[in-house]
C-alpha cells in the first residue's frame, strides 16, 4: 500500500512538472456520487453510483501497478455494518503516464450491496473513498446519510448527482457472472524463468476453431487480488491456427506478510489458493468470472513456454480498440514450426509402432489367431471382423480422452498410462485377463476368437469378441511408450479438448491400421497358415501369455495397494477359476453358478474397500536397481546436485511401464552402466510414477513428457539433457560430457 502511494505521488509530481498550459484544468468534482436503493426480484440492493469527469478514471479491486481501489464503509442505526458485496462491474485497462498499468472505471458505473431483509426505517450512513487519475491523481471521499423507507433512500444528505433507476438497473444487469471453467482454456502455475527468485508465472493457452473476437484493449485474464500474489502484466501470443498463449508474471509477497509465508521450495502450497479471474472470451467477446484452485506449482514450466513463444509474435495492447469491433484476424501473428498435421502423423505412427510393443503382443496374437480362423470367409465378413476390432480400439481411445478431459477440468495432472495408477482399474484388468485366459483354456465359450456363445447371446460371427479384443488391445497399449508417440501426446495433453480427442483417435487408427489394411485388402493375410487342429494348442499358449500379463498386473497392484492383500487376491482368483470350472464340468444349476460367481465378486469388492498401505514411493522400484545407489527424485535434490557440480542421471519409471522394464534389462542393469556410473561418479535420481504423483507429472510435462519412461542427464556444464524414451550406454555417456 505504501509503495503504491509513493509511486502515485511521483507520477503526479512529474505530471505537474511537464504539464502543458493548454492541458485541461482539474475539475471541481472529478467524481460525483449518488446512493439509492434498487429492488430486483424481491431483494433490495444498495447501489453506489459514480460519475467520473470525462477521461478521468478510478480503480478496480485489482488496481494494477500503482492505483488504489474504491473503498466503502457502512453504518446502519449508527452501528458499523458489513454488507454483502456483489461483483463489481467489468473494468477497463489503461496504460498511464510512466508506463503504469491500471484497471479501473470511466464515465458512469455502479457498485451493489445486498441490504438486510429487515432494513426498513433504518438510518444509514455511507462512506466511500477513491483515487481518481488522468494527468494527475487526486484522492477523494464522500459521506452520504439518509433513511431507508419504502424501498427508497429518503432524507438524503451528501449526494452530488442523480441517476435514474433504469440506468442503475442496466448497470446491475451488466455485472459479470461466474461460469464453469472453460474446457479449452488451460492454466499452469509455475516458477518464473529465474529459478532463484520469488517469482511465479501463470501460463495459459486458449484453443479454438471459431472466429475470434478478442479485444486487444482488455486482458485475456484479469486477476482478482489474492495475497500473497502480486500480478504484473499479461503477455499474449497467437499461432497460425488461432490459438492464444499467454503468460502473467507474479511477484510472491509472502515474505512481507506477518507471519512470513515463504514460497515453497518443493512447489506444494501448505493450503490451496483459489485464484479468480475476469475472462474475456475470445470466441464471443463476453466477459465472465472463472475460478481455479491451485495446490502446487511447477518448478520448470517457464523454460518450455519461453522456448515456444520465441516462435510467436506478441499481440500488442491497444487502448483505443473497442470490444465489439476487435478481431485478431487483422493482427500480426506468429507461426508455430510444427503444425497440427505433423502431430497427427506422429500420433498415427506412434500408434502403429505400439503393435510391436510387448504390452500389446498378447492381444495382437489373439487377433491374428482370429484372422487365421476367418481366413476362408468372404471379404465382407473379414471386413466386419476387422472393423469391429477397430471400433473397439477407437471407442476405448475416445473414453480415455474423455477421462483425461474430465481430470483436467478437475485440476488434476494425468499422463499416458494414468489408469494404471488406479488400484481399482488394475484389479479389474487382472480379472478380465484371467477370464480371457480361462476362455483360451476352454473353461467357457466366448468368441474371442473361438466358441459360440457369450452367456445366452449367440455371437456366431464373433463381432462382440473382436470389439472387446480392440478394447483390451488399447488398454494394454498404454503401459508402453513408442517413438513419435511422446511428441503427439505432449501436444494433446497441453491442448484443447477437441485436440485431445483428435490425437487419441489418430493413435487408435495407427494401432488398428494393420487390421484396417487386411479388412480392405484381404489378400494381405495370405501368408498366414490355414486353420487346423494346431490352433487348439495355440489357444492354450495364448492363454498362458494372458496369465503372464495378469501376473505382471498383480505385481503392479501389490505395489499400489500393498503386499498384505496378496492372500485375498489369490483366493479371489481361485474362486473365479472354480466358478467357471464348476459351470463347465460340475453343474448347470443357475443358482449354484450365480452363487459361485458372487463369491469372488464380493471378495473383489472387499479388496477394493481395504485401505491402502502407505508405501515409500521409491521403494517399490528400488529392488530392480539394488546394486546401484539410487536417491528419490525431487526438484530440490536435482537442483542441489546441479549446484554441487555433480553429474546426474535421472530415471522416471513405473512398475506398470513395459518400456521401462525393457530399458532396465538392456541398459540400466548392465555391467557397462554400473561401470560408467562408478567411473564418472554419477548421482542417480529415481522418479517412481507407479502411483499418481502430481509433482512428477507436472515436471515431466514441462519437459515435453506426459508419461514414462523418461530419462534426463545433467552434464558437466550443468545443462539438462533430455534422452527421450529409449537409451543406450553410448547415448548416456555422450550426454554426460
Amino acid at each position: 500500500m505504501f509503495f503504491r502511494i509513493v509511486v502515485l505521488l511521483l507520477v503526479s509530481l512529474s505530471s505537474f512538472a511537464g504539464q502543458d498550459k493548454s492541458e485541461e484544468n482539474i475539475p471541481k468534482l472529478p467524481v460525483k456520487f449518488y446512493a439509492q436503493v434498487l429492488k430486483v426480484q424481491n431483494q433490495n440492493y444498495l447501489a453506489l453510483n459514480y460519475s467520473n469527469h470525462k477521461k478521468w478514471h478510478t480503480y478496480w479491486k485489482n488496481p494494477g501497478d500503482a492505483g488504489l481501489a474504491l473503498a466503502f464503509k457502512f453504518k446502519i442505526n449508527n452501528q458499523e455494518t458489513t454488507l454483502e458485496e456483489l461483483e463489481w462491474p467489468v473494468p477497463k485497462k489503461y496504460i498511464e503516464k510512466g508506463d503504469m498499468l491500471a484497471f479501473g472505471y470511466e464515465d458512469e458505473y455502479s457498485i451493489f450491496f445486498k441490504l438486510p431483509q429487515k432494513s426498513e426505517d433504518h438510518k444509514i450512513s455511507i462512506y466511500s473513498n477513491w483515487l481518481v487519475c488522468k494527468h494527475v491523481c487526486i484522492p477523494g471521499e464522500i459521506t452520504v446519510s439518509g433513511k431507508i423507507s419504502n424501498n427508497e433512500l429518503t432524507e438524503l444528505e451528501g449526494n452530488t448527482f442523480v441517476q435514474d433507476k433504469d440506468t442503475t438497473l442496466e448497470h446491475f444487469q451488466k455485472l459479470p457472472k461466474q461460469i464453469e471453467f472453460p474446457t479449452n482454456l488451460d492454466l499452469i502455475l509455475s516458477k518464473g524463468p529465474d529459478k532463484d527468485s520469488n517469482k511465479l508465472n501463470l501460463y495459459y493457452n486458449f484453443s479454438t476453431k471459431s472466429a475470434l473476437n478478442y479485444d486487444r484493449s482488455r486482458n485475456l485474464l484479469t486477476p482478482f487480488p489474492v495475497e500473497p500474489f502480486s500480478w504484473t502484466r499479461e503477455k499474449v501470443y497467437k499461432d497460425k491456427n488461432g490459438n492464444l498463449y499467454a503468460s502473467y508474471p507474479i511477484e510472491w509477497d509472502g515474505e512481507y506478510m506477518e507471519p512470513e509465508m515463504p514460497l515453497p521450495k518443493d512447489g506444494v502450497f501448505k493450503e490451496p489458493f483459489e485464484l479468480k479471474f475476469l475472462f474475456a472470451n475470445p470466441e464471443n467477446g463476453q466477459i465472465s468470472i472463472i475460478k481455479k484452485t491451485f495446490r502446487s506449482f511447477s518448478l520448470d514450466s517457464g523454460d518450455q513456454f519461453q522456448r515456444f513463444t520465441e516462435l510467436l509474435k506478441p499481440i500488442s495492447f491497444s487502448n483505443e480498440i473497442k470490444a465489439q469491433s476487435t478481431s485478431l484476424a487483422t493482427l500480426p501473428i506468429g507461426e508455430s514450426k510444427t503444425g497440427l498435421l505433423s502431430y497427427l502423423i506422429f500420433a498415427f505412427i506412434g500408434g502403429l509402432i505400439l503393435n510391436f510393443m510387448p504390452c500389446v503382443l498378447p492381444v495382437i496374437s489373439i487377433k491374428l489367431f482370429s484372422l487365421i480362423q476367418h481366413k476362408g470367409q468372404s471379404k465382407k465378413k473379414i471386413l466386419k471382423h476387422n472393423l469391429s476390432y477397430t471400433l473397439g480400439i477407437l471407442f476405448t481411445f475416445a473414453v480415455l480422452a474423455l477421462t483425461i478431459v474430465l481430470f483436467k477440468q478437475a485440476g488434476e495432472q494425468v499422463g499416458w498410462g494414468f489408469q494404471l495408477q488406479s488400484p481399482t482399474f488394475v484389479l479389474s484388468m487382472i480379472f478380465v485377463l484371467f477370464i480371457f485366459a480361462l476362455n483360451m483354456f476352454g473353461l467357457f465359450e466366448f468368441r474371442t476368437p473361438g466358441g459360440s456363445k457369450l452367456g445366452n447371446i449367440k455371437t456366431d460371427e464373433s463381432f462382440i469378441g473382436d470389439f472387446l479384443s480392440g478394447v483390451l488391445a488399447t488398454i494394454l497399449s498404454t503401459p508402453c511408450s513408442a517413438p513419435f508417440l511422446g511428441t503427439a501426446l505432449t501436444f494433446a495433453f497441453t491442448s484443447s479438448t477437441a485436440m485431445i480427442f483428435l490425437v487419441f483417435i489418430f493413435i487408435g487408427l495407427g494401432l488398428a491400421f494393420p487390421f484396417i489394411l487386411t479388412a480392405l485388402i484381404p489378400s494381405t493375410i495370405a501368408f498366414l497358415p490355414r486353420p487346423g487342429m494346431w490352433m487348439e494348442k495355440l489357444k492354450k499358449f495364448l492363454g498362458i501369455t494372458l496369465i503372464l500379463t495378469a501376473i505382471w498386473l498383480t505385481d503392479v497392484f501389490l505395489t499400489l495397494q500393498g503386499d498384505f492383500i496378496l492372500l485375498k487376491l489369490n483366493i479371489a482368483l481361485a474362486l473365479c477359476f472354480f466358478a467357471f470350472y464348476m459351470q463347465k464340468n460340475i453343474t448347470k444349476s443357475k443358482l449354484f453358478i450365480c452363487l459361485a460367481h458372487l463369491l469372488y465378486i464380493l471378495l473383489i469388492g472387499n479388496i477394493l474397500l481395504t485401505p491402502q498401505q502407505t508405501i515409500e514411493s521409491t521403494s517399490s522400484i528400488k529392488e530392480s536397481h539394488s546394486e546401484l545407489k539410487w536417491e528419490k527424485w525431487s526438484e530440490t535434490a536435482m537442483n542441489k546436485a546441479k549446484e554441487d557440480n555433480k553429474l546426474v542421471f535421472m530415471d522416471f519409471t513405473a512398475k506398470w511401464c513395459f518400456t521401462c522394464k525393457v530399458n532396465e534389462r538392456l541398459v540400466i542393469e548392465t555391467d557397462d552402466f554400473k561401470k560408467l556410473v562408478k567411473q564418472k561418479n554419477v548421482t542417480l535420481l529415481l522418479g517412481d510414477w507407479t502411483k499418481r504423483d502430481p509433482i512428477i507429472g507436472k515436471w515431466l510435462r514441462t519437459q515435453g513428457h506426459v508419461g514414462v519412461p523418461a530419462y534426463f542427464v545433467i552434464n558437466s556444464k550443468g545443462e539438462l539433457i533430455k534422452l527421450g524414451e529409449t537409451i543406450t550406454i553410448s547415448k548416456i555417456e555422450k550426454s554426460l560430457n
